[in-house]
């Protein structure tokens, strides 16, 4: 499954392009994301510092501690973004996945765009939706080794103080049904999706502070034996067909259906839609060829605060941090 420090990647490769410097490798985001402190380390970390302040300006003693903390207090850790992150990973569930339409051609290419849900997720801790039903795919050990087929989604979220009450817009998202080594299809994509998606402007370096980016890593794909052998909430689906001597094909990530309430039918036309075809709805079975393959996703998403955040603290590490990886 996608997890935060592919997508601390894909802020880190597309800063670097737009600031003109070299990025720090994946495999050095991941070793400086496991040192990171995350959740109530980092607010324990803060919270210590602001005490020693407090002694060195007052001489007082530090304040007894509440033994039972205000649940609804805007510094309990279970607001804190990362530990979020980390407990819903944990729990198996993540934030919602967006909308996918694929850029079809004759040529039939594997590069392929989609549009984002207007809706965002928040789970404290304790609670934890359902999990989804996801083969979870160790990831090998040598990061060499990992291909895999992802989506790169960029989003403009809101004004809002609060994170988890931020509705992302989309920006820009394309991504690959090719396995293809991670390494290389991570930064790629970044790029791509950010600056190369054709509906939309290049994001800017003015931008930045305003964006999130989600990862889809896609897994467990299989031809559906009819159009509906599919499960809302598990399966994303990818169609393709001809009308009229011409070739259609369009992709919905797997949390599209449950977002938009659709049933299995209107999901399918829907992406039918997408991909161009005009019909009528109740003629949608009478396109030639029609498949469809079914598959799974696991998307995490970072917010250009987590970024910077991270960024911040690896700056004050003073670290030889290597740019390659």
């Amino acid at each position: 499954m996608a997890t935060p420090d592919h997508c601390l990647y894909c802020f880190e490769v597309l800063t670097a392009h737009l600031e003109k410097r070299q990025p720090l490798g994946l495999e050095k985001v991941q070793e400086l994301w496991t040192s990171y402190p995350k959740g109530l380390e980092l607010q324990n970390t803060e919270e210590e510092e602001e005490e020693d302040v407090d002694l060195q300006i007052t001489g007082s003693h530090p304040p007894k501690t509440n033994p039972r903390p205000d649940p609804n207090s805007t510094t309990n850790s279970a607001r804190h973004p990362i530990l979020q992150r980390i407990t819903r990973s944990a729990s198996g569930t993540s934030t919602p996945s967006s909308s996918s339409s694929e850029r079809t051609s004759a040529s039939n290419s594997t590069s392929t765009t989609t549009p984002s849900s207007s809706t965002t997720s928040f789970t404290p801790i304790g609670i934890s939706p359902t999990p989804r039903q996801t083969t979870q795919l160790s990831p090998p050990r040598n990061l060499r080794e990992w291909s895999t087929p992802l989506f790169v989604t960029w989003n403009t979220l809101s004004s809002s103080s609060q994170p988890h009450q931020q509705s992302p817009s989309l920006r820009g998202c394309i991504g690959t049904f090719s396995s293809e080594p991670l390494l290389t299809s991570l930064p790629e994509y970044a790029i791509i999706s950010a600056l190369h998606d054709s509906r939309f402007d290049p994001i800017t370096l003015r931008e930045l502070p305003t964006l999130e980016v989600a990862v889809t890593l896609l897994t467990d794909f299989e031809e559906c034996a009819h159009p509906l052998d599919w499960e809302i909430g598990v399966h994303g689906i990818r169609i393709s067909f001809y009308h009229k001597n011409k070739r259609f094909g369009a992709c919905y990530l797997p949390d599209v259906a449950v977002e938009q309430e659709w049933g299995k039918e209107e999901t399918v036309v829907s992406a039918m839609r997408k991909a161009g075809w005009g019909g009528k709805r109740e003629k949608w079975r009478e396109v030639s060829q029609l498949s469809v393959v079914r598959y799974q996703g696991r998307k995490e998403s970072v917010s250009w605060k987590e970024y910077n955040e991270w960024r911040t603290w690896v700056e004050k590490q003073g670290k030889n941090v290597e740019t390659r990886n």
